[in-house]
């Protein structure tokens, strides 16, 4: 009975219906009949005895019972494409897309300098990188691998702790000309600051700590974006709160005397999917090589500062 209900044909037939949303289109891509398709599509129903589509003038949709079989389908796709890729003659395991989703700031400042050298060892991997606040779901195809502020609670991912991320507050030397040095967060009331909205979500205590520097200190600037943050900073705008990495970026932000705003873990996260497929195997030691502590020492538990 196991064998017949996730026979391969099937759970293919399936998978190309629910990413194309049309047993047609299925049809055309798989060289088959649309009776066909509907056909093996109702065999599949029936084995599992649930629904897996919902159909309607407007196309195909998931039930909440086909969007977890098609979690299973595209590992199954996966691992018979690994499979076919160990055997072969052919075989080019590090090739392929992998999406990774990261924050605003370790992705463009830290990921993407980076990325040519990873390039040139592996070039058949097509690298997909993302930056979002929100943490994708892996299980749901949103990404392949994820870097987020807080470990994942969901059993099915894999996670591994990466580092730390230090915060320090930054100015340009022409601010710091015109308005002098803060030595104390006493000082902020007499001077502009610069505040990266995404980070009171990253931890609690970051968070109270925001919320308090918010009542009590006058923003300059708020923004979602570390770009803009920086362009501001750079341009004499205020103090702006930075992870400690950037001045490896932008030698020209100064890091003030003060004690860091902040110190918060970081994990990287992915499918078991992902760890099968040679491009998810190389793509995930790059990134672990990337923030090891050991090789950088932005990402320590104990904060160096620049």
């Amino acid at each position: 009975m196991l064998n017949e209900t996730f026979d391969w044909d099937r759970m293919r037939i399936f998978r190309a219906v629910a990413e194309l949303g049309s047993m047609s289109a299925a049809a055309e891509k798989l060289g088959g009949s649309v009776p066909t398709i509907s056909r093996r599509i109702s065999e599949l129903e029936h084995a599992l005895r649930t629904e897996l589509l919902k159909r309607s003038t407007r196309g195909i949709d998931l039930t909440e019972a086909g969007r977890l079989l098609l979690r299973h389908a595209n590992l199954m796709a996966d691992i018979v494409s690994a499979a076919h890729d160990d055997v072969s003659d052919t075989d080019t395991p590090d090739a392929g897309p992998v999406h990774i989703v990261t924050c605003d700031a370790l992705g463009p400042y830290w990921l993407a300098p980076r990325q040519p050298e990873f390039k040139i060892r592996h070039p058949g991997v097509e690298l997909t990188l993302s930056a979002s606040d929100r943490v994708p779901d892996l299980l749901d195809n949103e990404a392949d691998i994820a870097i987020q502020y807080e470990p994942p609670t969901r059993s099915e991912l894999i996670c591994r702790r990466l580092g730390v991320v230090h915060y320090l507050c930054f100015a340009s030397q022409d601010y710091l000309d015109q308005n002098g040095v803060a030595t104390s967060l006493s000082d902020f009331h007499e001077h502009r600051y610069l505040l990266h909205e995404g980070y009171t979500h990253q931890s609690k205590s970051w968070a109270n700590g925001a919320e308090l520097a918010r009542q009590l200190i006058p923003f300059s600037l708020v923004t979602n974006c570390t770009a803009t943050l920086i362009s501001s900073c750079l341009a004499g705008g205020g103090i702006a709160v930075l992870p400690s990495y950037i001045s490896t970026a932008y030698p020209a932000l100064i890091p003030l005397p003060l004690p860091a705003m902040a110190s918060i873990q970081f994990w990287l996260s992915y499918t078991e999917r992902i760890r099968r497929l040679g491009r998810g195997q190389v793509a995930i030691e790059w990134l672990r090589q990337a923030f090891d502590p050991s090789r950088s020492d932005w990402f320590r538990q104990t904060l160096v500062r620049p």
